[in-house]
């Protein structure tokens, strides 16, 4: 690894961890400046391509996932990690299935089921926009499994 510093081609490794998104994080230091930098290796693999409703296909890309949750948990108590972890969990999903083109609408019942678990009201404002809700019935057919929940455990 080349210091970004002094140019210098040997650094040695100081500190390893791995990290959510399929990454190596690593700290070096510089053989010659002895300055310290951080590093990251990501493993590659075959990309996966999603398979949109309209059959065309495109490279996976975990920020738009993201920006959806995003969206979703809006002014709700759910952190920036909280959200991390779902992309993350949604993307290990998907790797671990091992297939290298995955529907739409898989991604989308990840994130879905993940919503659910995480934080209700983002939950439901995922669903309006996923399932594509026509009208209040929609809404409320969705929201009915969870309002019967609650009766139970009251």
């Amino acid at each position: 690894m080349r210091c970004p510093f002094c140019k210098h081609d040997e650094t040695k490794v100081i500190d390893s961890r791995n990290s959510q998104d399929f990454s190596i994080r690593r700290r070096r230091e510089c053989l010659s400046c002895e300055r310290r930098f951080t590093t990251y290796e990501k493993i590659e693999e075959s990309p996966i391509r999603v398979i949109k409703k309209d059959g065309t296909r495109v490279p996976f890309d975990r920020e738009k996932i993201r920006r959806g949750v995003e969206v979703a948990c809006y002014k709700r108590p759910v952190s920036p990690e909280q959200i991390d972890l779902l992309v993350g969990d949604v993307e290990g999903s998907l790797y671990e299935d091992g297939e290298r083109e995955v529907p739409s609408r898989r991604i989308g019942e990840l994130v879905f089921s993940a919503l659910r678990d995480l934080d209700k009201v983002a939950f439901v404002r995922f669903a309006s926009v996923y399932r594509e809700f026509q009208d209040v019935h929609d809404f409320v057919d969705e929201l009915q499994p969870i309002l019967d929940g609650r009766r139970r455990e009251m």
